[in-house]
């Protein structure tokens, strides 16, 4: 079950740096990139609320699910 995550296209609409969301969020820039690049394994509610304050949107704005096309086949629930 893959999960995007849009970070690029909210600060892009912002018109924000990852760097500066990472000082106002105060979350480092590596740990950040790693967020925005979809190789984070998790994401603290409380991080991903800052974020939301901070960019001025909801959470579905950031992350979004796709399913796996294998998921949806007859037969594997």
């Amino acid at each position: 079950m893959p999960i995007i995550v849009n970070l690029d296209v909210m600060l892009a609409r912002r018109k924000m740096s990852l760097s500066t969301l990472a000082a106002a969020v105060n979350i480092t820039l590596a740990n950040l990139s790693i967020l925005k690049s979809g190789k984070a394994k998790a994401i603290r509610f409380s991080t991903l609320a800052a974020i939301c304050q901070v960019l001025e949107c909801q959470p579905a704005d950031l992350l979004e699910h796709r399913p796996d096309p294998v998921d949806l086949r007859p037969g594997t629930e």
